[in-house]
């Protein structure tokens, strides 16, 4: 269990490869970026959504990348799914169909989530810019092409 679990917070100690591309200085892991999700999903979600769901599914969406590491589309990717659910499957099997229900995309959590994760990247990328100075631009525009619903998409303009 311990192993398990150590595995599990190793995610605090995975910079993101997009930010660490990008040059930013002192870049978020992996898990605070999980966190980032899970704050913003607890403010924002509908009030008819499963909150519960939605949170556990921020929460376990990038666990696979202790394994894989964090893959960006600039990287080769024609194999993530497949590497990310087999690592799903060793790290932790009782959440696996959590993970596959976010990877469908096809619930209505899922994909409340998936546009979650696109709003922290570009919040987190204006914070960035403040900070820095860094021209992160194409995290907003890929952010903003990934997000549909208009009240999400309105905290990026």
């Amino acid at each position: 269990m311990r192993d398990q679990l150590l595995d599990y917070l190793a995610l605090k100690q995975l910079p993101r490869t997009g930010w660490v591309r990008s040059n930013v200085e002192n870049p978020e892991s992996v898990a605070a970026h999980s966190w980032g999700m899970a704050i913003l999903a607890l403010r924002l979600a509908p009030k008819d959504i499963d909150l519960t769901k939605v949170l556990s599914m921020c929460l376990v969406h990038d666990l696979p990348e202790v394994k894989v590491g964090d893959l960006t589309p600039h990287d080769d990717v024609s194999n993530k799914a497949e590497l990310e659910h087999s690592a799903m499957k060793e790290l932790a099997p009782d959440w696996l169909a959590l993970f596959e229900e976010y990877e469908a995309g096809e619930s209505r959590e899922a994909r409340f989530v998936k546009q979650i994760d696109k709003l922290d990247m570009g919040l987190q990328a204006m914070l960035y810019q403040n900070e820095q100075g860094l021209d992160l631009g194409e995290f907003l525009v890929s952010a903003k092409a990934k997000i549909s619903d208009a009240d999400l998409l309105e905290i990026l303009d």
